[in-house]
């Protein structure tokens, strides 16, 4: 038996699909593909595979990893060929290859973010934005996940979860690139918008959308 691990984006429509569903695709595509994957045990066995860092709803990635195990000594080469064609659009692999280090050691991930304004961006929107990420202290409302206080909020300062940040305008559309920290605590980017709306709400964007580019680990080079 191999451990291995997929890369695959999830992008367009597929972006709407939960984290759950997606599993329960992935399993359907194994299924499909004919790939002799590791089955969980019991009644009703299905491919085992996990996910790394579940991706919200509505946010797109091209850096999504899956780990599973294969069976037998199927060329791992044409592992995404055969899954693709059993995916449903926005859903694509793009490389299989052993897997070595640990989703424990992915420290950090970088997102684009765009921020839209139906009435156009702010004047110095970018240069402000800047100076405010640029503080020590940034604290917001967070809802916490640990068991027992789940769902509750508790003030924290997240800026020591932010690597780097930096803002930019680009056809009509103020774009937020962002390396944050992925695990143990994560920072979800959206609460960089929380962080506008408490200290900047002029600047707040109407809308937000947000796309992973890539993961890396605690030295900041690519996880994959």
């Amino acid at each position: 038996m191999r451990k291995m691990r997929l890369c695959f984006s999830k992008t367009g429509t597929a972006v709407y699909i939960s984290h759950l569903d997606l599993m329960r695709t992935f399993q359907r595509a194994f299924l499909r593909a004919e790939l002799p994957v590791r089955h969980t045990e019991g009644f009703n066995p299905h491919a085992f595979v996990s996910i790394a860092l579940p991706l919200s709803v509505g946010f797109s990635s091209v850096c999504e990893l899956l780990d599973f195990d294969l069976e037998d000594e199927t060329p791992v080469e044409s592992v995404p060929g055969r899954l693709n064609c059993a995916l449903p659009d926005g859903i694509r692999v793009s490389g299989c290859y052993a897997s070595q280090r640990p989703i424990r050691d992915l420290m950090y991930i970088a997102f684009d973010i765009q921020l839209i304004y139906d009435n156009g961006i702010p004047e110095n929107a970018g240069k402000d934005l800047d100076i405010l990420f640029a503080q020590g202290n940034l604290t917001v409302l967070k809802k916490s996940k640990k068991r027992k206080k789940a769902g509750k909020e508790t003030e924290v300062n997240i800026a020591p979860l932010i690597q780097r940040i930096s803002f930019a305008e680009e056809n009509g559309i103020l774009h937020c690139s962002a390396v944050l920290r992925a695990q143990d605590p994560g920072l979800n980017p959206r609460y960089l918008i929380k962080v506008i709306e408490t200290y900047a709400p002029a600047l707040a964007p109407d809308f937000s959308r947000y796309h992973r580019n890539s993961v890396y680990d605690r030295d900041l080079l690519r996880f994959f």
